[in-house]
């Protein structure tokens, strides 16, 4: 019986312990913001943004000069959540179901979500934000693996409820259940207190934790809070032209950008600063002030989120990654939703967007914007902490990717990633794990396959120092730019290496038929776009 004691007693004091070193496993806080340019902040250039702890995690942390993303929101939040190519995925276009395995507009199930495998792995599962992966119920954060959610399902939000409980226009769900903003609640701060309070909640579960925080800021509708707004007052008074360049000098300084390349060529349809109005300087001041504002309240949120840590001692073990979900938004200079605004810029009640005015100055100094192959729209701010093993205030080449970051959590998570979750296949996972390069010398990944690129019938690729773009609107006419020396993307040498061009085609081609791709002209004809 003594014997028999024993065992028990060693049996439990394994379980114990292997309880403890699960524990020791880093926690993860994953934040996403929208339609955030790449010198959008101050460690990418954007000194005149008011980002102090994005400042600290930099500069305690690692940056890339080059992280990429699908271009626009849905798409990339597919490959975020899953690590898979969004088209693999079943977001292909949008969150819009046209019929197709790769253009289903949510989820599927053969590509399990972060949460999902991070849950098997003994980790406690937190979202908070926007979703934007699936509109139907069965699709929703709870139902992939999210064991404490608050969210709203689609693709952008008012910052403000205007109308009352009665008539809600925030539709917001708290863990499934329907969740009203309170009347001059800013969304921001819902957000990032509804994430504080999972993570105080999530103490009792005696696990690591994974919070996924996903800010809608600083996507349209452009509101803020006025006291925030304020602070930028004159801020903008040199206009978009003088601080675009400003920004490249900065990005050059701080290593983000490399020395010597030059910035990518003006955009001609945005007007010059000097030749506005009093009148539409005032104006558009006002809407970069708003701008400005949203993404301040984003950096005093993830403050908030690490003194949260700090209070819960877990600071010190947790991994904290940020990026953009894509470049600044574009777009005509008139493209206002003047027929959602009751207000002025900024207010509740206001319903205006950022176009392609300040957001070639956000994207600075990159090509284009949201929504296209280009760096300006791919090209993403991404910032690593983890002061146990990341190196500190290090900028590195990097070339990641957003297919790069589900292998690198779940190495560092110790997490096994399935093929098979019962009797259903599930899909590998193509990117690598950024952990080495994290902590060592090394300036930048070895990747053995070239990234791609589809939306919308832009496509691109990336393989070694080449790049190859081609516009649906164009034809699909081949570009080729070397991002080594021209991240700008000023100079095409496609008839110069058209054996380059030729490999790079014929990849392309291969990764579309792998992954479903359709020609964007057949898709078209064959579904609801028009």
């Amino acid at each position: 019986m003594k014997t028999v004691f024993i065992l028990l007693l060693t049996c439990l004091s394994c379980l114990l312990n292997r309880s403890t070193a699960q524990d020791k496993r880093p926690n993860i806080v994953l934040i996403l913001v929208d339609d955030l340019g790449f010198s959008d902040i101050a460690p990418y250039g954007g000194t005149d943004f008011h980002t102090p702890n994005l400042t600290e995690l930099a500069k305690q942390g690692t940056r890339f000069q080059e992280f990429y993303n699908n271009s626009i929101c849905a798409p990339t939040r597919a490959t975020l959540l899953t690590g898979q190519y969004a088209h693999r995925a079943g977001m292909g276009y949008f969150n819009v179901n046209l019929g197709l395995p790769a253009y289903q507009g949510f989820l599927n199930h053969e590509s399990l979500t972060l949460a999902e495998v991070l849950k098997g792995a003994g980790y406690s599962t937190i979202i908070s934000g926007k979703w934007h992966v699936g509109d139907d119920y069965d699709q929703w954060p709870a139902q992939r693996g999210f064991e404490r959610s608050f969210n709203f399902v689609g693709g952008a939000s008012n910052f403000y409820e205007i109308n009352g409980p009665e008539n809600p226009t925030v539709p917001l769900y708290r863990n499934n259940k329907p969740f009203y903003l309170p009347q001059g609640r800013y969304l921001t701060d819902e957000i990032t207190d509804q994430a504080i309070g999972f993570l105080r909640e999530q103490e009792q579960d005696k696990k690591p934790f994974f919070l996924y925080l996903a800010f809608n800021a600083p996507h349209w509708p452009l509101q803020a809070p006025e006291e925030e707004t304020q602070k930028y007052k004159g801020v903008y008074r040199q206009g978009w032209d003088s601080l675009r360049m400003k920004r490249y000098e900065n990005a050059v300084q701080s290593g983000v950008f490399p020395k010597g390349q030059p910035i990518s060529t003006k955009d001609p349809s945005v007007q010059e600063w000097n030749r506005l109005t009093y009148d539409e300087q005032q104006y558009w001041q006002r809407r970069q002030q708003v701008f400005a504002a949203m993404v301040d309240r984003i950096d005093q949120s993830i403050g908030k989120v690490r003194q949260t840590l700090k209070e819960l001692k877990k600071d010190k073990n947790t991994i904290i990654i940020f990026l953009s979900d894509n470049g600044a938004q574009g777009g005509d200079r008139n493209r206002i939703y003047t027929s959602r605004n009751t207000e002025t810029v900024g207010l509740p009640g206001s319903y205006d967007m950022q176009n392609s005015n300040w957001s070639q100055t956000g994207n600075s100094p990159l090509r284009s914007y949201k929504d296209n192959p280009y760096e300006g729209g791919i090209g993403a701010p991404f910032i690593v902490w983890f002061p146990k093993e990341v190196k500190a205030n290090v900028v590195k080449k990097g070339t990641g990717h957003l297919i790069d970051i589900a292998p690198t959590l779940y190495d560092f998570a110790q997490a096994k990633y399935p093929s098979v979750e019962g009797n259903l296949p599930i899909n590998p996972l193509p990117g690598i794990s950024l952990r080495a390069l994290l902590h060592t010398d090394k300036s930048q990944v070895e990747r053995p396959d070239p990234l791609f690129w589809e939306r919308a019938g832009n496509r691109a690729v990336r393989y070694g120092k080449w790049k190859l773009v081609s516009l649906f609107k164009e034809g699909n006419k081949p570009q080729l730019y070397n991002i080594d020396v021209d991240r700008g993307e000023n100079n095409n040498v496609a008839d110069q290496y058209p054996k380059i061009v030729e490999d790079l085609e014929a990849r392309y081609k291969l990764w579309a038929k792998e992954n479903g791709v359709v020609d964007y002209k057949l898709l078209k004809i064959n579904s609801q776009l028009r």
